[in-house]
């Protein structure tokens, strides 16, 4: 064979290459991640009370800490990503129902006056159960994406919905300073809300050294139908040949001010999950 076809066929081959590594490269990859998070809950409910179900104004119940899994009666968490070179679109979905979680009346509210703090003593029993889905979708960029390391930038929106009813049970009732009103000394009351919040923040992963072992990182901040939430989570996996397992902490806050009902509320606690990529 003569040199040039030599060189025609090298280069050629050189060509194919990169083609076959460029498209590689430009390949879409998948992740599902279903996972089991324990969260802890804290934080303060405001109700607005329906005429004649207390005082025409409203109340303020705190509920939490409670013990991890002795309230929780649903749990339905799955993440997944679709990947193509540094870019990145994910999703993540968690269902959450808790019953009676203890609680508190925290303060009462009468029309035209501020609000009156209740006595821890005159709490007879109150408990809260709570309904909530949150779902997220964003996508990210990783300027740095290596074997070692690999940093994300990202956006997106979270929506938030939470059903919460309150049962209270106190051993007196309350009566409205200078008369013309009460707080009855047991009922119930109900409310929900819908929040969509625009998120930004960081996710990523950095490997312990050639092992399998990985530290993982995610957190974001955002703002819209509330007026602050923030998320973060910091755990360690381990890769297999199928994915990774990956135990981790998450927090989980929310705060919609004013008088609304989510008081900065916060979901805090351990996660277990399995990554499997294909």
């Amino acid at each position: 064979m003569k040199p040039t076809a030599i060189a025609r066929t090298l280069a050629a081959c050189a060509v194919a290459t990169l083609l076959a590594t460029a498209a590689r490269a430009q390949e879409y990859s998948y992740s599902l991640t279903p996972y089991l998070w324990l969260p802890n809950i804290n934080g303060s409910l405001k109700y607005t009370l329906p005429p004649g179900s207390g005082p025409g104004g409203g109340t303020g119940v705190e509920t939490g800490p409670n013990s991890y899994l002795e309230n929780l009666r649903v749990a339905l968490m799955v993440a997944g990503d679709v990947r193509r070179g540094r870019w990145a679109a994910f999703t993540d979905l968690i269902y959450l129902h808790f019953d009676s979680e203890s609680s508190k009346i925290r303060d009462v509210d009468f029309p035209s006056l501020p609000g009156s703090a209740v006595s821890g003593t005159l709490d007879a029993g109150t408990d809260t159960t709570l309904k909530g889905l949150a779902w997220t979708l964003g996508a990210s960029y990783a300027p740095v994406d290596s074997a070692q390391a690999r940093f994300e930038v990202l956006g997106g929106l979270r929506y938030l919905g939470v059903e919460a009813t309150t049962d209270w049970r106190l051993t007196a009732s309350i009566d409205r300073p200078g008369g013309g009103a009460s707080f009855p000394a047991s009922g119930q009351v109900s409310a929900d809300t819908n929040l969509w919040d625009a998120i930004i923040g960081v996710r990523g992963r950095a490997r312990l050294g050639s092992s399998n072992w990985a530290l993982r990182y995610y957190a974001d901040v955002g703002a819209g139908s509330s007026q602050l939430t923030w998320q973060a989570m910091a755990g360690i996996g381990y890769t297999f040949g199928w994915g990774d397992l990956l135990l981790a902490w998450r927090h989980l806050a929310y705060d919609e001010g004013d008088d609304k009902l989510l008081q900065n509320f916060r979901f805090s606690g351990p996660a277990l999950g399995a990554t499997f990529r294909f």
